[in-house]
């Protein structure tokens, strides 16, 4: 499993729902070499019911993932951190 908290970042832990987000995220990926568009991403996590429907849940997860490398965009599309599988 994806360490979600290092002891050396400042930063607290990811909450639970954003870690869960993104193991739908890497699952639907299959692997650092796929894509997901943001739609795509925002589509599978609005049908887990962990997310409202309003996209705001999605939105926020998808943002924080991105933000601590765990997602990275590439031509418009999200991909998984390759560091992340190893």
């Amino acid at each position: 499993m994806t360490r979600f908290s290092d002891p050396s970042d400042p930063r607290p832990p990811l909450p639970d729902w954003v870690q869960e987000a993104y193991q739908l995220l890497a699952d639907a990926a299959d692997g650092p070499q796929s894509a997901l568009t943001y739609e795509e991403a925002y589509a599978l996590l609005d049908e887990a019911d962990t997310f409202s429907a309003d996209h705001s849940d999605s939105e926020y997860a998808v943002k924080r993932l991105l933000n601590r490398g765990y997602l990275y965009e590439a031509n418009g599309t999200l991909r998984v951190t390759e560091s992340v599988f190893k």
